[in-house]
């Protein structure tokens, strides 16, 4: 996702979500999110939450880019990102460019992002963007029922699930 401060220039916002109880568990918002930017992150989640089994990604924001194959033809991935995750052991499951429904829900997070406080904002510095995401995130995953997992907040799930 991306916007714009009040002066114009262009942030860029990296979600990372839980596939299970649909947690926001990280929000990254920066001038740029270079692979090496997103790696860092995935790790402290990781060092939180611990290793995925796999992680879907949007191959079309992914930068740098390479080119890599997959069964269904030529895709676009970090080589950094490839290089950690193989390291890592987690498979990267790709969302075809263009098919957004493959990623539907991660699709309805980012509209909530937008209609919930990135539209409502006028952004002076990314320090105040940086900020109101995170209140934002801890507010989305611990008090925000989701009505896609039964009306209940995702922290709430999870606790059940333990």
């Amino acid at each position: 996702m991306a916007d714009r401060l009040a002066d114009g220039r262009q942030f860029r916002l990296l979600n990372v979500l839980d596939d299970f109880n649909r947690e926001g568990l990280g929000i990254e918002v920066d001038f740029s999110l270079p692979a090496e930017r997103v790696v860092r992150s995935l790790n402290q989640i990781i060092e939180w939450r611990g290793t995925p089994l796999a992680i879907r990604v949007e191959l079309s924001v992914i930068a740098p880019l390479v080119r890599a194959t997959t069964g269904d033809g030529p895709e676009y991935i970090s080589s950094t990102l490839m290089i950690w995750a193989e390291k890592q052991g987690i498979a990267l499951n790709h969302i075809q460019p263009g098919k957004p429904q493959q990623n539907a829900y991660v699709e309805r997070y980012n509209r909530t992002v937008r209609h919930e406080w990135l539209d409502l904002y006028i952004f002076e510095t990314i320090e105040e963007a940086q900020e109101i995401a995170t209140d934002w995130l801890w507010t989305y995953s611990n008090e925000r029922p989701n009505m896609g997992i039964g009306v209940i907040t995702p922290a709430q799930k999870l606790k059940m699930a333990a």
